[in-house]
Formats: structure tokens, C-alpha cells, sequence
């Protein structure tokens, strides 16, 4: 059976997508708790617009986001070729192996470590290992539930879109329904994570 479904180009092409969907999205949410310049990125002064009664503001982004684009761009693909159902499942499995992921981030951080390697990196400056390991793996508990729901409800949102322009456009035009669905659902992506972080989460 295995070689069989190995044999089959369009089945053993959706393993590997699956696979480096997961994958990207994993990394995706690994990175996402460095913010860096776009200003700096650019090579650009600090951009201090104001926005909302808020100033001094920059463009200051989550590592995340260089990934999650190409996430929904093989949303896009899946969907065209393998259809709906073949998304929501992939989207299910990365939330699942992510949730399952940041359980076991929790449990390493929370493992008593060895007296030797909390400070076995002193003379690079990393005085305590184990407060730096911590902050990397270790993300508020709402920042991680707003970013898997978030990106559960943004693949869903992607899938119908894209759906909803096909049926009008036929088999043309797919840059208009890969590039609406995703702008649509890149948008709710990042009013549910920021709504869920840091207005749920904050009361």
C-alpha cells in the first residue's frame, strides 16, 4: 500500500507539500518571538509616524511574518489541486503537531537543569542558559493560542474565499482569487492573534 501511494506523483506531491507545510508553519511560530526592524532591515532611519493618537511608531514585525505568506501562497496551491478538504487537513495536522510542539517546549523549559550548562555559556555573555532558553521557546500561553486560532480560522477564511472568486472567475484568473483570498485571510490572521494576545489575554 505504502508503495503504491508512494508511486502515485499526485499523492507522493501532496506528502511533500503537507510535510513542508507543517514544517514552515512550526518554524514559523518558533522565530515568531523575535521582533525585528523593517526600518533597520531596509537600511532606513526609524520611520516615528503616528497612528491612532500613538506616536513615535516603526515598523517592528514578528520573524513570523516572512513565513506565513508562502503558508497561505501553498494554501493557495493545495486548494487548487487537491481542493478544500485537502486543506483543512493539513491545516488540522499543523495545528495539532504545533500545539503538540509548544507542550513539549513547556516541559523542557520546566525540567530542572544540569548546575553545569546554566552557566557553561558565561564567557559569550549568556550568564544563565536556562533564563535563555526559557525566553526563547517559552511564549505567553494567549500568543500562542491566538496565533494557532488565528491561523486555523485564516486557512478556513482562505479556503472559502478562494472557492467563492472561482466559481465566479471559472479556471481563469487564478493570481485574482490566490491573491484575495490570501490578502482577506492574512488580514483576519492578524486582527484574531492580536485581538485573542492582547485583548482577551490582557483582562
Amino acid at each position: 500500500m505504502i508503495k503504491a501511494l508512494l508511486n502515485d506523483k499526485p499523492a507522493r506531491l501532496f506528502l511533500y507539500f503537507a510535510a513542508f507545510f507543517v514544517a514552515n508553519a512550526l518554524i514559523a511560530e518558533c522565530i515568531g518571538g523575535k521582533i525585528f526592524s523593517l526600518e533597520a532591515l531596509l537600511g532606513l532611519p526609524p520611520a516615528n509616524f503616528t497612528l491612532l493618537g500613538q506616536s513615535g511608531l516603526s515598523f517592528n514585525l514578528t520573524c513570523g511574518v516572512l513565513l506565513w505568506p508562502l503558508e497561505f501562497v501553498m494554501t493557495d496551491i493545495v486548494n487548487e489541486y487537491y481542493g478544500p478538504k485537502a486543506v483543512r487537513r493539513i491545516s488540522y495536522v499543523a495545528v495539532a503537531l504545533i500545539s503538540y510542539a509548544f507542550v513539549m517546549f513547556y516541559m523542557a523549559i520546566h525540567i530542572p537543569a544540569a548546575n553545569w550548562w546554566v552557566g557553561s555559556r558565561a564567557a559569550e555573555g549568556i550568564s544563565d542558559m536556562q533564563m535563555a532558553f526559557g525566553g526563547v521557546f517559552g511564549q505567553g500561553l494567549w500568543i500562542i493560542v491566538g496565533s494557532l486560532v488565528a491561523f486555523l480560522i485564516g486557512q478556513l477564511v482562505d479556503v472559502y474565499i478562494f472557492h467563492r472568486i472561482k466559481r465566479v472567475t471559472g479556471e481563469k484568473k487564478v493570481w485574482l482569487r490566490a491573491t484575495g483570498s490570501t490578502m482577506v485571510s492574512q488580514f483576519i490572521d492578524s486582527f484574531v492573534v492580536l485581538f485573542i494576545a492582547f485583548k482577551i489575554g490582557a483582562n
